[in-house]
Protein backbone atom coordinates (compact mmCIF):
# COMPACT_ATOMS: atom_id res chain seq x y z
CA UNK A 1 0.00 0.00 0.00
CA UNK A 2 1.18 3.20 -1.01
CA UNK A 3 2.07 6.26 2.14
CA UNK A 4 0.29 8.30 0.30
CA UNK A 5 -2.83 6.04 0.25
CA UNK A 6 -2.62 5.16 4.27
CA UNK A 7 -2.51 9.12 4.97
CA UNK A 8 -5.78 9.41 3.31
CA UNK A 9 -7.32 7.03 5.11
CA UNK A 10 -6.14 8.34 8.41
CA UNK A 11 -7.19 12.31 7.59
CA UNK A 12 -10.12 10.35 6.84
CA UNK A 13 -10.83 8.07 10.18
CA UNK A 14 -9.57 11.16 12.29
CA UNK A 15 -12.86 13.24 10.80
CA UNK A 16 -15.28 10.39 11.06
CA UNK A 17 -14.69 8.87 15.20
CA UNK A 18 -18.07 9.28 16.25
CA UNK A 19 -20.30 5.92 15.75
CA UNK A 20 -23.15 8.06 14.69
CA UNK A 21 -21.37 9.66 11.79
CA UNK A 22 -20.30 6.56 10.45
CA UNK A 23 -23.27 5.15 10.31
CA UNK A 24 -24.93 7.96 8.68
CA UNK A 25 -22.03 7.41 6.03
CA UNK A 26 -22.65 3.70 5.70
CA UNK A 27 -26.17 5.04 4.33
CA UNK A 28 -25.36 8.22 2.57
CA UNK A 29 -21.95 7.20 0.84
CA UNK A 30 -23.55 4.52 -0.93
CA UNK A 31 -26.64 6.54 -2.09
CA UNK A 32 -23.97 9.38 -3.32
CA UNK A 33 -22.02 7.00 -5.35
CA UNK A 34 -25.13 5.58 -6.93
CA UNK A 35 -26.57 8.77 -7.69
CA UNK A 36 -23.67 9.76 -9.47
CA UNK A 37 -23.51 6.20 -11.25
CA UNK A 38 -26.82 6.73 -12.36
CA UNK A 39 -26.48 10.47 -13.68
CA UNK A 40 -22.80 8.62 -15.59
CA UNK A 41 -24.66 6.27 -17.41
CA UNK A 42 -26.10 9.43 -19.34
CA UNK A 43 -22.95 10.29 -21.03
CA UNK A 44 -22.00 7.51 -23.63
CA UNK A 45 -18.45 6.50 -24.55
CA UNK A 46 -17.36 4.68 -27.57
CA UNK A 47 -18.31 1.06 -27.62
CA UNK A 48 -15.18 -1.13 -27.12
CA UNK A 49 -15.96 -4.80 -28.20
CA UNK A 50 -20.24 -4.47 -28.12
CA UNK A 51 -19.94 -3.77 -24.66
CA UNK A 52 -22.08 -0.04 -23.85
CA UNK A 53 -19.48 2.21 -22.34
CA UNK A 54 -20.48 5.28 -20.32
CA UNK A 55 -18.76 7.76 -18.15
CA UNK A 56 -19.90 5.70 -15.18
CA UNK A 57 -18.27 2.52 -16.58
CA UNK A 58 -15.42 4.92 -16.95
CA UNK A 59 -15.05 6.39 -13.55
CA UNK A 60 -15.75 2.95 -11.95
CA UNK A 61 -13.06 1.28 -13.49
CA UNK A 62 -10.69 4.29 -12.51
CA UNK A 63 -11.73 3.88 -8.76
CA UNK A 64 -11.81 0.40 -8.31
CA UNK A 65 -8.29 -0.13 -10.29
CA UNK A 66 -7.18 2.76 -7.74
CA UNK A 67 -8.60 1.05 -4.36
CA UNK A 68 -7.56 -2.52 -6.04
CA UNK A 69 -3.67 -1.21 -6.37
CA UNK A 70 -3.92 0.32 -2.41
CA UNK A 71 -5.28 -2.58 -0.68
CA UNK A 72 -6.11 -5.40 -2.49
CA UNK A 73 -8.94 -7.00 -0.01
CA UNK A 74 -10.79 -3.35 0.00
CA UNK A 75 -10.62 -2.92 -4.02
CA UNK A 76 -11.73 -6.15 -4.05
CA UNK A 77 -14.91 -5.52 -1.86
CA UNK A 78 -15.54 -2.20 -3.36
CA UNK A 79 -16.02 -4.31 -6.63
CA UNK A 80 -18.42 -6.27 -5.55
CA UNK A 81 -21.10 -3.57 -3.77
CA UNK A 82 -20.07 -0.69 -6.12
CA UNK A 83 -20.54 -3.61 -9.32
CA UNK A 84 -24.40 -4.26 -7.65
CA UNK A 85 -24.56 -0.33 -7.52
CA UNK A 86 -23.51 0.06 -11.19
CA UNK A 87 -25.65 -2.97 -12.61
CA UNK A 88 -28.60 -1.27 -10.73
CA UNK A 89 -27.66 2.90 -12.26
CA UNK A 90 -27.04 0.97 -15.87
CA UNK A 91 -30.73 -0.17 -15.39
CA UNK A 92 -32.21 3.37 -14.40
CA UNK A 93 -30.00 4.94 -17.22
CA UNK A 94 -32.16 3.34 -19.35
CA UNK A 95 -35.51 4.59 -17.97
CA UNK A 96 -36.91 7.92 -18.91
CA UNK A 97 -35.09 11.36 -18.31
CA UNK A 98 -37.86 12.01 -15.60
CA UNK A 99 -36.77 9.20 -13.79
CA UNK A 100 -33.20 9.29 -13.97
CA UNK A 101 -32.64 12.84 -13.31
CA UNK A 102 -35.22 12.29 -10.17
CA UNK A 103 -33.50 9.14 -9.13
CA UNK A 104 -30.00 10.62 -9.35
CA UNK A 105 -31.59 14.19 -7.49
CA UNK A 106 -33.28 12.25 -4.07
CA UNK A 107 -30.18 9.92 -3.63
CA UNK A 108 -27.67 12.72 -3.83
CA UNK A 109 -29.30 15.30 -1.80
CA UNK A 110 -30.43 12.69 0.19
CA UNK A 111 -26.95 11.12 0.70
CA UNK A 112 -25.35 14.58 1.53
CA UNK A 113 -28.30 15.36 4.12
CA UNK A 114 -27.31 12.43 5.76
CA UNK A 115 -24.08 12.56 6.27
CA UNK A 116 -24.22 16.19 7.50
CA UNK A 117 -26.20 14.97 9.89
CA UNK A 118 -23.47 12.62 10.88
CA UNK A 119 -21.01 15.75 10.90
CA UNK A 120 -23.24 16.97 13.47
CA UNK A 121 -22.68 14.60 16.08
CA UNK A 122 -18.99 14.60 15.25
CA UNK A 123 -19.31 17.64 16.17
CA UNK A 124 -16.39 18.19 13.11
CA UNK A 125 -17.07 19.52 9.44
CA UNK A 126 -16.34 17.20 6.32
CA UNK A 127 -12.88 16.09 5.78
CA UNK A 128 -13.66 17.09 2.23
CA UNK A 129 -13.74 20.81 2.99
CA UNK A 130 -10.11 20.54 4.71
CA UNK A 131 -8.96 17.93 1.37
CA UNK A 132 -11.18 17.29 -1.18
CA UNK A 133 -9.72 14.05 -2.35
CA UNK A 134 -11.04 12.36 1.12
CA UNK A 135 -14.38 12.53 -1.23
CA UNK A 136 -12.68 9.53 -2.99
CA UNK A 137 -11.32 8.22 0.27
CA UNK A 138 -15.12 7.31 1.78
CA UNK A 139 -16.01 3.83 -0.12
CA UNK A 140 -12.55 2.18 0.48
CA UNK A 141 -13.01 3.78 4.04
CA UNK A 142 -16.21 2.46 4.99
CA UNK A 143 -15.18 -1.41 3.36
CA UNK A 144 -12.66 -0.97 6.02
CA UNK A 145 -14.50 -0.05 8.86
CA UNK A 146 -16.47 -3.48 7.94
CA UNK A 147 -13.92 -5.66 7.77
CA UNK A 148 -12.30 -4.53 10.89
CA UNK A 149 -15.82 -4.75 12.62
CA UNK A 150 -15.28 -8.78 11.74
CA UNK A 151 -11.45 -8.19 13.14
CA UNK A 152 -9.90 -8.21 9.68
CA UNK A 153 -7.28 -6.43 8.13
CA UNK A 154 -6.01 -5.88 12.11
CA UNK A 155 -2.77 -4.53 10.61
CA UNK A 156 -4.33 -1.82 8.51
CA UNK A 157 -6.58 -0.66 11.00
CA UNK A 158 -3.24 -0.47 13.50
CA UNK A 159 -1.57 2.16 11.09
CA UNK A 160 -4.94 4.13 10.40
CA UNK A 161 -5.03 4.77 13.82
CA UNK A 162 -1.50 5.48 14.75
CA UNK A 163 -1.46 8.17 11.73
CA UNK A 164 -5.02 9.54 12.26
CA UNK A 165 -3.60 10.95 15.17
CA UNK A 166 -1.87 13.48 13.92
CA UNK A 167 -5.69 14.99 12.48
CA UNK A 168 -7.19 14.75 15.94
CA UNK A 169 -7.36 18.43 16.64
CA UNK A 170 -6.53 18.78 20.73
CA UNK A 171 -9.96 20.01 21.58
CA UNK A 172 -11.16 16.58 20.29
CA UNK A 173 -8.72 14.42 21.91
CA UNK A 174 -9.99 15.80 25.62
Amino acid sequence: MQQWFLEQLAMYAAYHRDKRNQATHHVGVPLIVYALLVALTQIPLPEFSDLRMTGATLILVILLAFYLMNVPVIGAFAMVIYGILYIVAVEVGQLSANTVWTTFAACFVGGWIIQFIGHIFEGRRPAFLDNAVQIFMAPPFLIAEVLFSFGLQRELQRQIDLQMRKYIPDRAEA
